[in-house]
């Protein structure tokens, strides 16, 4: 699973996620691409699994690059402690995803096998997406 190495702070805010994403919109690596179109969390496990599902359909044939990293932290207590006593142990890493922004860039497969190797990674995912091309 993604997670950074190390990181400055240990814990941060939970934040806000609202508007269309400033950069990662336009494909630059690969010829084929998933798009959010939604802001959401995104869990590293998440990404792994809809990582499993593009690999396995691709049948290992062609190249995939990952545009997004889970580096915020999100932490939770545990079950029936009393309030206060701090925040929380860091549990899972998440990557916020604006609207816009890229996920998954494939290439070297052809059009119609791009479009159900994206599909099947796509069903993976918690947020609405949209398959793309050059």
């Amino acid at each position: 699973m993604l997670f950074p190495n190390r990181t400055k702070y240990k814990k941060q805010f939970k934040g806000t996620l609202q508007g269309q994403t400033t950069r990662g919109s336009k494909i630059i690596y690969g010829k084929y691409a998933i798009k959010v179109l939604e802001e959401k969390r995104i869990t590293s496990k998440q990404i792994e699994a809809a990582r499993r599902a593009i690999v396995r359909k691709m049948k290992r044939l062609g190249y995939l690059w990952i545009r997004v990293f889970p580096d915020t932290p999100v932490t939770s207590k545990p079950n029936e402690n009393r309030m206060g006593k701090g925040k929380g142990a860091v549990s899972f890493w998440v990557a916020k995803v604006k609207s816009g922004q890229i996920l998954y860039e494939i290439s070297g497969i052809s059009f119609e096998n791009a479009q159900k190797v994206l599909k099947a990674g796509a069903t993976k995912l918690p947020v609405r997406t949209k398959f793309i091309y050059k």
